[in-house]
């Protein structure tokens, strides 16, 4: 068969290894909390799957617009915010256009840049693992179509601050679409943070994405949000696959907006737990990123293979980006004492002088 030879190159999604009974999964990112009951409840009266759902979830974008002081229209629906991106990309970016994203960043952008026949513009992070929004601003050219900014960035857990992103986006030309993926943001605590909402009334350009995989709890019914001007969502409804936003997913998404505040009071025990294991695994001498997410970040660099390998044979599944680093997602608290265990272990076995080693 005659494949485009970019996709035939790009390596298909892979999920991380599964957890053995008695560990844990630690590299997806997932709430460790079982869904509420009332959650439970409204996807359990969704029954009617014999029908097809409603194609544009208005119930669903009603309540977000509500919520976000938008417009029905303003609000898009896709499965997951990577779903909404993709719409994003493909509506704005084809052959001989170019995307700006950091890297490293989320590992799907490479993917979604390519099936859209665009190409790649890679900034590279910071040295303490953050955007470099200068030098994204710098990157783009007339062949930019769209620029993507991950706060908190998956997987180094860093936010762009307010100042920074709003210096960013005065660079950035008008015509050019900038997306603000925000899949973490309920996670952050750090107030220099941007929040893309309330940006949204002074830039024409910027789409915020948001999901209920993360906070929320709902990972396996796939469903996110999009905010931003009608013109560019339409054009993102426009490439959309059809029904792929399920009314089981919609009812567990409305009814998780009905119990926030009990979801949001297990996001701070999450957030709670991640700074335990932040402090230390500093107290142990990590150079590691300070978190915003629901997830740390262990520069390992060269070491990367074989300190996740480590964490695996002592029962923590976690996500290896080699030779970068890797992610560990915030699991359930009986995982934080064996995790800060081998941690320790693998930081002091690094060599004297490893960029991710604060001790002597």
């Amino acid at each position: 068969m005659r494949l485009r030879p970019e996709i035939a190159a790009l390596p298909a999604y892979r999920q991380g290894r599964a957890a053995a009974p008695d560990g844990f999964k630690l590299s997806s990112n997932e709430n460790p909390y079982d869904p509420l009951p009332g959650v439970r409840e409204a996807v359990a009266a969704a029954s009617d799957f014999n029908r097809y759902p409603d194609a544009s979830a208005l119930a669903m974008r009603e309540k977000l617009a509500e919520r976000f002081g938008r417009t029905a229209d303003e609000v898009h629906i896709g499965a997951g915010s990577v779903a909404l991106l993709a719409q994003l990309i493909l509506a704005t970016s084809g052959p001989g256009d170019e995307v700006v994203y950091s890297w490293r960043s989320f590992e799907a952008y490479p993917g979604l840049v390519t099936v859209a026949g665009a190409t790649s513009v890679q900034v590279p992070n910071r040295a303490d693992h953050a955007h470099d929004l200068p030098a994204m601003a710098a990157a783009v050219t007339d062949a930019t179509r769209l620029v993507i900014v991950c706060s908190p960035n998956n997987p180094t857990g860093s936010v762009v601050s307010a100042e920074e992103f709003s210096a960013f986006i005065a660079d950035v030309p008008e015509d050019v679409l900038v997306v603000l993926d925000e899949a973490y943001a309920e996670f952050v605590t750090d107030p220099r943070a941007v929040d893309g909402v309330p940006l949204l009334a002074r830039h024409q350009n910027l789409v915020v994405l948001r999901t209920f995989s993360k906070a929320y709890g709902l990972a396996g019914l796939r469903v996110g949000y999009a905010l931003g001007p009608v013109a560019v969502l339409d054009a993102a409804r426009a490439t959309a696959i059809p029904l792929s936003v399920t009314g089981q997913a919609s009812a567990a998404a409305i009814a998780s907006l009905d119990a926030e505040d009990e979801l949001l009071e297990r996001v701070r025990h999450i957030v709670a737990r991640r700074d335990t294991v932040y402090s230390g695994l500093i107290e142990q001498g990590w150079d590691a990123p300070k978190p915003s997410g629901n997830f740390i970040w262990l520069p390992t660099g060269e070491h990367t293979t074989a300190a996740a390998e480590r964490l695996f044979e002592a029962g923590l599944v976690v996500r290896a980006f080699a030779p970068e680093g890797i992610r560990v997602s915030i699991g359930e608290e009986e995982s934080v004492d064996k995790l800060l265990q081998i941690s320790g272990e693998i930081v002091r076995s690094l060599p004297e002088g490893h960029s991710a080693r604060r001790i002597a």
